[in-house]
């Protein structure tokens, strides 16, 4: 049901179809981010028509709201979103860790106030199992520790020790229970960490692998507040050991041109909450101007398109000096069209990639890209 076919390489750089059992992906591939259930701001056709295959939803925030029994009753997450497409849901590790006020972790699980109200939680790998379980997700992660950057090797090698116990019982409890979720068959990934250390980086994957086969690997603990040097030494690393058999998953980057430089590096699938997080705060990406904030008074005239070599919606439509002044106005369609235009962005610099590492001109390109998009942020 879960399969992996790897159809061209170019250096590192690689492209692929993932099969799912709600369709393939063609990868490298980057994913929205539907924390609640929903892309902000955008529906489920809009997605199909900017050639988004594959979204993300959050375990943390769904299961505090609706709640994963809610969604199960409803249909599961595909029917209570009404998107036909692969899904993919985080552990909710990184929110819990992050976002909620954690009370205590230990090896069983991780205590946490829910950032809504409060009240008090525990998430155990099987609790959270169980709820990718109900929300019936293609893709579930694994529960992992992911402590900050800028750890000391120390506090990296225990929430190393810490996440491979997890994923074993993860692993365990999944299993069990694969045939008991009434016609929904989904696939685990673990979720690799260690930081920005080698040694610890290097002994994880040998000890996820030593658990088995996996049907794709994330790879965390990055995008974390170290430096972007660190990023391209560890994903260098890991490309030369993680199986070229499954579709390598970077957590939480999406970034245009962190998107290339992973791709270059062996990564396949991507996520960020960025392009709607960005363009609610009146920032686009252009490839001639790099990151702009379209709030900026010199856009009051500016008449031509958000970026001239986009085809979304936004770019076909409409100018500069328009969704300036919708964000001047507090219009939310001015949000509702930068979203648009930067998962476009982004779905289509995945698009283009594919067909440069398949005509083998991605480096070159990919050079050429990054040095005109980097100048033009400048």
């Amino acid at each position: 049901m879960f399969k992996y076919t790897l159809h061209s390489t170019l250096g590192s750089a690689r492209s692929g179809t993932f099969c799912t059992p709600h369709g393939e992906v063609e990868t490298p591939v980057f994913m929205p981010v539907g924390t609640n259930g929903a892309v902000k701001g955008i529906a489920p056709e809009e997605l199909l028509d900017i050639g988004t295959s594959m979204i993300l939803a959050n375990t943390y925030h769904l299961y505090l709201r609706p709640g994963e029994d809610l969604v199960q009753r409803l249909g599961g997450l595909h029917e209570f979103m009404r998107w036909d497409g692969p899904i993919l849901t985080d552990s909710g590790g990184y929110q819990v860790f992050s976002l909620a006020k954690t009370n205590k972790i230990s090896d069983e699980g991780v205590v946490f106030k829910s950032h809504i109200d409060g009240s008090s939680h525990l998430f155990t790998p099987e609790r959270v199992m169980d709820i990718q379980g109900q929300l019936g997700a293609d893709v579930v992660m694994a529960f992992d520790e992911c402590p900050p950057g800028g750890v000391s090797r120390i506090e990296a090698e225990s929430a190393n020790i810490r996440t491979l116990g997890w994923l074993k019982r993860c692993r365990e409890h999944f299993e069990s229970n694969q045939g008991k979720r009434q016609g929904v068959t989904q696939s685990l990934f673990p979720v690799l960490q260690g930081n920005v250390f080698e040694g610890l980086r290097l002994s994880q994957v040998r000890s996820f692998l030593d658990l088995g086969d996996w049907d794709g690997m994330g790879i965390g603990g990055l995008s974390v507040g170290e430096d972007k040097e660190d990023m391209w030494r560890v994903l260098e690393l890991l490309d030369a050991v993680i199986p070229t058999s499954v579709p390598r998953y970077l957590m939480g980057v999406g970034y245009p041109d962190d998107l290339l430089e992973a791709i270059a590096r062996g990564c396949d699938m991507f996520d960020c909450v960025a392009p709607t997080r960005n363009a609610r705060h009146g920032t686009a990406w252009s490839t001639e101007e790099g990151q702009i904030n379209l709030r900026a008074a010199r856009f009051s005239e500016d008449q031509s398109p958000i970026d001239s070599e986009c085809e979304c919606y936004a770019c076909q439509k409409y100018d500069r000096a328009y969704i300036r002044h919708l964000f001047v106005s507090g219009e939310l369609f001015g949000a509702r069209l930068l979203s648009i235009h930067n998962i476009q962005f982004l779905v289509q610099l995945a698009k283009e990639s594919r067909k440069r590492i398949a005509d083998a001109s991605f480096h070159s390109w990919s050079k050429g890209w990054l040095r005109r998009y980097r100048k033009a942020a400048k």
